[in-house]
């Protein structure tokens, strides 16, 4: 069940793009802004809205580590930000001027992608915000772009429908033309599949268009098969161009938005639809996962974005305080280890632990040498992030426990001042109270409403947290 949450209304013109990193939702309009909310409470931060553009704003993206976000307008420029502050760290000018359409980063913040509506494609150095490399497709503009998770390459898609796979030096690798109409956007999920037929693994990519149809494809990057993209199926229930598409983390779930004003959340791996959410009343013009909660954000021309919680499979923050308790490191499976890496602000890097198979005994033997020569991650301070991570899951392995029902369900810390809410379940003060303030009216375990928000302090449970804080201090 998909439950609509938040409205956010701040936008005076069509809503373009939106984008969640792992703490942070950004949005961008054609009133030339881009605003940036806090996931805590949906608040606006203190330097939102970001204004730089001289016209509208067509895409906005966070980095991995979401310490930068980038923006591109028609203006023909790429804005990076510095999302701890708002302070723009560049403008970077299209070559040839041509108002930008779409900006992606690589997944470990190398480089950067612009592409224009003149087809010309830009990869920028990150490090010294420079142009690195460019190139063209041959026809349209060009209005699509996903990374790799590995970042070995990138697919764009142009007006005039084609989907072109680009390795990391700019060079065309393959092109296939997708849609009769024009491509609008394409995804890459961070999940591999198998074929199932020569043990191969495969990249999953989505790609919608003009022709009111979404496509899935795989795709096939082996040294001694060069690139290939196979066709896999086409999803149905949009009656207009579908101008978004987006995978969940886990590659689960593929999210969509229409000009029919629909957003339909399909099962990847039978082409089911799971939700249809009609609530805009415009053309739905962009949709993205979050990648560390079951949220999801719509955005559409009419001027809102909406935030949507679901019930779903894939494991979140939230969840693995909760496996660390209950489950050993070293039994961890290879979803209690991506949920870990999102949990550290660490996602980007889910598929590539998923492609490798890297389960809690793996994660917990990782090394400087297999990070650099077995995962190909070429960035030394990505390394040493996660070895400093995992050194710091090795001492929690060593500490006491805290038993979970003194937890609270929404901080996932040691409560101090538990109350009982009307669901039954026991709650941080303090944490409720903001959760209540937030106009939620929901109950945080069972997302049922609330029939009272009432909250009894529970002396109990406070006596029992206290002996035992009282334990462990002998």
């Amino acid at each position: 069940m998909a439950t609509l949450i938040h409205t956010l209304a701040d936008h005076s013109d069509d809503v373009n793009y939106c984008a969640f990193s792992s703490s942070c939702l950004a949005t961008c309009s054609l009133d030339k802004t881009v605003r940036v909310y806090s996931l805590k409470n949906f608040a606006e931060l203190p330097y939102s809205p970001l204004k730089g553009h001289t016209y509208a704003v067509h895409c906005c993206c966070f980095s991995p580590s979401g310490h930068a976000l980038a923006s591109c307008s028609t203006d023909g420029t790429t804005v990076v930000w510095d999302t701890r502050d708002g302070r723009m760290l560049a403008a970077l000018e299209q070559p040839s001027g041509s108002p930008v359409r779409v900006c992606r980063f690589s997944p470990e913040s190398t480089y950067l992608v612009s592409g224009a509506a003149d087809g010309s494609v830009v990869l920028w150095n990150m490090q010294s915000l420079k142009l690195y490399r460019s190139g063209n497709v041959e026809d349209g503009s060009l209005v699509a772009c996903a990374f790799s998770p590995n970042g070995n390459f990138f697919v764009t898609g142009s007006s005039c429908g084609d989907l072109t796979i680009w390795d990391d030096k700019m060079r065309c690798l393959y092109n296939e033309k997708a849609h009769d109409l024009g491509v609008t956007c394409c995804d890459i999920s961070s999940q591999s599949v198998s074929d199932g037929e020569h043990g191969f693994r495969y990249f999953q990519l989505a790609s919608c268009g003009q022709d009111n149809q979404i496509k899935l494809w795989l795709i096939l990057c082996a040294d001694f098969l060069g690139v290939e993209l196979k066709y896999k199926c086409t999803l149905n229930g949009h009656s207009a161009p579908v101008l978004a598409c987006a995978f969940s983390y886990d590659g689960q779930m593929l999210v969509s938005g229409s000009v029919d004003k629909c957003v339909i959340i399909y099962e990847t791996s039978t082409g089911n639809t799971l939700h249809t959410l009609s609530q805009h009343t415009r053309y739905v013009t962009t949709c993205a996962f979050a990648p560390c909660s079951p949220l999801l954000a719509t955005g559409s021309m009419d001027k809102t974005v909406n935030i949507w919680q679901f019930d779903c499979k894939q494991p979140c923050a939230g969840n693995i305080v909760e496996n660390e308790s209950k489950v050993a490191v070293e039994d961890w499976s290879e979803d209690d280890v991506s949920a870990w890496l999102c949990a550290q602000d660490l996602t980007d890097f889910v598929g590539l632990f998923k492609t490798n198979n890297i389960d809690g005994k793996e994660l917990l033997n990782l090394t400087k040498e297999s990070l650099t020569n077995e995962l190909k991650i070429e960035s030394l301070g990505l390394r040493s992030k996660i070895l400093q991570k995992i050194e710091e899951l090795r001492m929690k392995m060593t500490r006491v426990t805290v038993p979970d029902e003194f937890l609270c369900p929404i901080t996932r810390e040691l409560m101090k001042d538990p109350v009982i809410a009307a669901d039954g379940y026991s709650y941080e003060k303090e944490a409720m109270e903001n959760w209540i303030s937030n106009k939620r009216r929901s109950s945080p375990m069972t997302n049922l409403p609330l029939h009272s928000l009432l909250l009894t302090p529970n002396r109990t449970l406070k006596m029992a947290i206290s002996r035992w804080l009282e334990t462990q201090q002998k």
